[in-house]
Formats: structure tokens, sequence, C-alpha cells
């Protein structure tokens, strides 16, 4: 029989395939009774060998499945250990770990033992618990799972911060040849029945607010990139519908790692880190930088370009739109030059009401020079192929005005 910690040990590692468990600035008081408190700042003690960050306690309540997802280590027919937590000695772990200050939340996942309703109520137990009966007031997080009832996901939200159903995969073609237990419209009926309950209680305490909170920090996903042929073209498209059609707060990209005894329908390499940081940087630019998915993948390549980042890719491809006057320019146009964030254009915006900026201000804001430089104009700069094209134009002027007089001249002569 196992014990706790060696339990502890097979279900820590097993959930650290899922990427999808930063905290979220969600804000939870202490209510006097109990212990913790969630203070809305990102949670950061530890990190994996691969160099995740680890923020809360993030286990899986059970690694026995029974979907045989090709690309999950704890598919029914992977042959690894296995181990179940009850939902009081996942309560425990939690409680014990929080006092010796080692974490500020959890984050739980599972696979799905029985059915998907069975599962989720093992989840919302674990929540339930910790939140009425021992008055916890740190971060939850529950994975929650694809097909379970409405009244399970309703009262999954009321004690989590945060949920997340995982879409796994880009496309139902993927999901079919990997997952075929895994059906892409349940997954998103899932995800749709969380931001229905979400917009109904948003709704609902403008009214009255003493109305119960739902997922107050929202709902995540998570894809595996490189499991499949799927393009970065294909993953940012998705991404993006998902983002408009639920208002996801994350998607969260997880590259492919090989294990042994796979299944020879997967790579044999895993997916490069790079990639999967290029495709955070795309994120970031849809949702934070006005970006279109169409406009950050190139018409003739499926794929982003791993040498350069995405924000001055688009750049390089639209030189009709540079260079751009920062003590002009509006805000959607400073968002797009590469090397200059979003807290940097508001910070501009709000000095050039007041004077004119100059290259060593930008400078002393940080923003990142060697790349801006090609892109920006600037009360004392401006790049070398503009300045080079005014001096040819200027030169070209001043010989046509020269002609002109003499012109003129000879023709008062004559």
């Amino acid at each position: 029989m196992l014990s706790i910690q060696d339990k502890l040990h097979i279900l820590s590692y097993a959930a650290k395939y899922d990427a999808s468990c930063a905290s979220s600035g969600a804000k939870r008081s202490s209510n006097g009774k109990g212990i913790g408190h969630s203070d809305g700042a990102g949670i950061c003690h530890s990190y994996t060998p691969d160099g995740r960050c680890i923020s809360l306690l993030k286990l899986l309540l059970t690694n026995y499945c029974t979907y045989d997802c090709v690309f999950c280590v704890n598919r029914v027919s992977s042959d690894i250990r296995r181990a179940r937590l009850t939902p009081e000695e996942v309560v425990s772990l939690t409680l014990n770990f929080y006092k010796r200050n080692y974490i500020e939340g959890l984050f739980l996942s599972s696979g799905i033992i029985q059915s998907p309703d069975y599962t989720m109520e093992q989840l919302v137990r674990v929540a339930r618990l910790l939140r009425t009966v021992h008055h916890f007031g740190g971060y939850i997080h529950i994975k929650a799972i694809p097909g379970a009832s409405q009244l399970l996901l309703h009262e999954a939200g009321l004690y989590a911060d945060r949920l997340s159903a995982n879409i796994e995969l880009p496309t139902q073609q993927d999901l079919v040849q990997l997952a075929p237990e895994k059906k892409s419209n349940v997954i998103e009926a899932t995800m749709a029945e969380i931001h229905m309950r979400m917009q109904e209680t948003e709704d609902g305490r403008k009214r009255l607010q003493s109305t119960p909170k739902f997922a107050p920090a929202g709902q995540s996903t998570q894809m595996v990139v490189g499991a499949t042929p799927a393009t970065d073209r294909d993953i940012i498209y998705r991404a993006s519908t998902l983002y408009k059609s639920y208002q996801l707060r994350r998607v969260y990209y997880t590259g492919f790692s090989p294990f042994p005894e796979a299944d020879a329908r997967l790579p044999l390499k895993p997916s490069p880190m790079m990639r999967e940081h290029r495709l955070y940087q795309a994120d970031w630019l849809m949702r934070f930088y006005g970006f279109e998915a169409n406009e950050i993948v190139a018409d003739d390549d499926l794929n982003l370009d791993l040498d350069t980042d995405p924000k001055m890719s688009w750049a390089r491809r639209n030189p009709h739109l540079f260079p751009v006057d920062v003590n002009a320019a509006p805000r959607e146009m400073l968002l797009r030059v590469p090397g200059i964030g979003c807290g940097n254009v508001e910070r501009i915006l709000r000095i050039r009401r007041y004077h004119q900026l100059s290259a060593a201000d930008l400078k002393k804001l940080h923003v990142r020079w060697r790349d801006a430089a090609q892109f920006i104009v600037a009360t004392d700069h401006m790049p070398l192929e503009v300045a080079s094209l005014r001096a040819e134009v200027s030169t070209a002027m001043q010989m046509s005005l020269f002609q002109q007089a003499a012109v003129s001249a000879l023709t008062g002569v004559l």
C-alpha cells in the first residue's frame, strides 16, 4: 500500500504536463474564521527542472484514467505507477503545505475515473471542504472535466478561483487521431457553460453586490504543441476563436515531450522550446497589442519564424506603415512598434502631453532601442533609410529650383 509521500511524488510528477496552473490576480480576502488569502499577486516559489514555474500545490487527484489519449503519459494503456488520493488527503496536504509557507494555493486536476461526473464530483468535494469546513482563503484552481453536469460545474465555480477545460489539440482531426474519446464540441460546451455562468454572476452582482462570485479569475485552457502536424497558423487561429467565443483569460501552450514506449504516431523529437515561446509572444500580441490572428503569421508561411519575434516579423512585412512618430502616432500604432511594450506606450502617451520625446527619453524608459530605432521618429532621431531618402529628395528639390532659376534667367536674357 502506498504512503501519502509516495502518492504525492507520483501525482505531483504526473501533473507537471499541465502548464495552465499560474495564479491569475484574483483577490480573496481572509474571512477571519480560517486560514489563507489571495492578494492578487503572482505566486511563484519554485520551478520544475524544465523551467516551468510552480506557483501552487500542483497535483492530480489520480493518474488512473479511462481515456487512451496517445499523447498523455497517464493514458489507460500506459505502463506507469498509479496512485489515487482521497479528497480528504488532498485537503490535508494543502493545509499542511500552506501552514509551512510552502504554497499559497492549490491546482487540482485528475484523470477520468468512472465518468466525467464522478471525477468532477471528487474535485468539487476537495474545494468544498477547503472553503466551507476549513475556511481556506487561498487560491484554488480546479480542472473542469468536459462533459460534467452543469450543476457540478456551477458548484465548482462557486468554490474555485479559476476553472480550466483543456482543448488539448488544435483541431478535431487531431483529437480523432490521438484522443478519440475526446470531442472538441463537448470541451467547448463546457467552456460555454462556464462563460455563461460567469456572465450571469457578473450581471447579478451589478444588481446585488452580495451575489456569490463565480470563478472570479476566469477560465483558461491548454493546447499541446508539436504532437500533430498542426501548424502555428492552426494553433493561433484556434486560440483567437476561443478568446473571442469564451473570453478566456489565458491559452497555455505546451511543447510535446516524447516519453518512453510512446505510440508510433507521435514524433520522436520534442517540439522546440522556441516554438512554444514564439506562440506565447503571438498570444500576447492578440491579447494586449490589438493584433488579429491573420496578421501574425505571414501569408506565404504557415509557421512562426523561430529566429525573429512575431512583432518584428510583422513590422518587416509592413514597411509602408513605418517609421512612426512617437510624438504624434495614435496608441494603436505605437503598440505595433517592435521594442515598445504596453507599459511604455502608456508612458509615452502621458509624457508627450507635456513635452516632445527624444531618443534619450525613450532610452530612459528602457525601450528596446536596438529594435525600435529603425521604426520610429523622435525629436532628434530618424532612421537612416528615411534620413537618406529625405536628403535625396531635398537635393533633388534644390537641383530643380536651381534649374528653374537658370531657365528663368536665360529666358530673361533672350
